[in-house]
């Protein structure tokens, strides 16, 4: 993991390589490892996902980004999903409302994410 600075916010920047995140205590993990760096977003990339979390229907994803809203973080999802999104119109539907909010976004690449800043 990484601290970036991208449009003048603080990133943080979870690595590409590491262990899948399949749960909600993945994601409680990720906030503990940023507590007190006071970060505007922290960074995911999309390959760390399990398709579970792709597939609305387990709720994985509302649990995993639940722990994010409730400590106040905002969550971005980095990378391609095009896939995921193609094979569901409901997932398609939540990006699309996830994108409108200030608590998840998913973008392509950081590129996306510092215009989104």
């Amino acid at each position: 993991m990484s601290l970036q600075i991208l449009n003048g916010a603080r990133i943080w920047l979870c690595d590409a390589q590491g262990a899948a995140l399949s749960s909600g205590r993945d994601a409680t993990d990720i906030i503990g490892d940023t507590w007190g760096t006071e970060v505007a977003v922290i960074a995911l990339p999309a390959s760390r996902l399990t398709d579970e979390f792709f597939d609305l229907r387990t709720r994985l994803a509302g649990e995993f980004v639940q722990k994010f809203v409730n400590y106040g973080q905002t969550l971005a999802i980095v990378g391609d999903i095009s896939a995921h999104i193609a094979a569901s119109t409901a997932l398609r539907d939540f990006v699309t409302e996830s994108n409108r909010g200030r608590h998840l976004w998913f973008v392509d690449d950081l590129e996306a994410l510092a215009a989104r800043l």
